[in-house]
């Protein structure tokens, strides 16, 4: 059964921040591979390389996730493990959706996650709008 991660955007303000600091990143590796890094391992790796995703929370919505790659446990500088994610690039706009914070990542049930923002509404959809305006056109039933 698939299994996601939900995972917090620290100290990113919009889903375009988000891209460029990956691509920045990407642009820094080795084979331009895209990584993100947490401390602790998932358990549950069969399940999130099995068509999982990272769903990005920015700025307390739910906005985008990226379907994850591989899953691999490295070291730092220090010599301390830590779990680098790879993902794909691609950025797959969400139905916005509420979330309260959290720290470090939690399993995200695909019965559980928001949906794809549709194609349609995806054109016309503002990935950078303020997420209080995307909040509050959500409550509204205008997103």
């Amino acid at each position: 059964m698939t299994v996601n991660l939900l995972r917090m955007a620290v100290r990113i303000d919009s889903v375009s921040g988000l891209k460029i600091i990956q691509t920045d990143r990407r642009n820094l590796t080795e084979g331009n591979r895209l990584h993100t890094a947490t401390r602790n391992m998932p358990k549950r790796i069969d399940e999130l390389i099995d068509g999982g995703s990272v769903y990005w929370v920015v700025k307390r919505l739910i906005r985008v996730r990226q379907r994850i790659i591989g899953i691999e446990q490295k070291l730092n500088d220090e010599g301390r493990k830590f779990c680098a994610i790879e993902l794909d690039p691609a950025h797959v706009l969400l139905e916005p959706r509420q979330q309260k914070p959290f720290q470090g990542w939690r399993y995200l049930k695909p019965e559980e996650s928001p949906p794809d923002a549709p194609v349609g509404k995806s054109s016309n959809f503002d990935a950078n709008m303020p997420s209080e305006m995307v909040s509050e056109l959500k409550d509204l039933g205008l997103l």
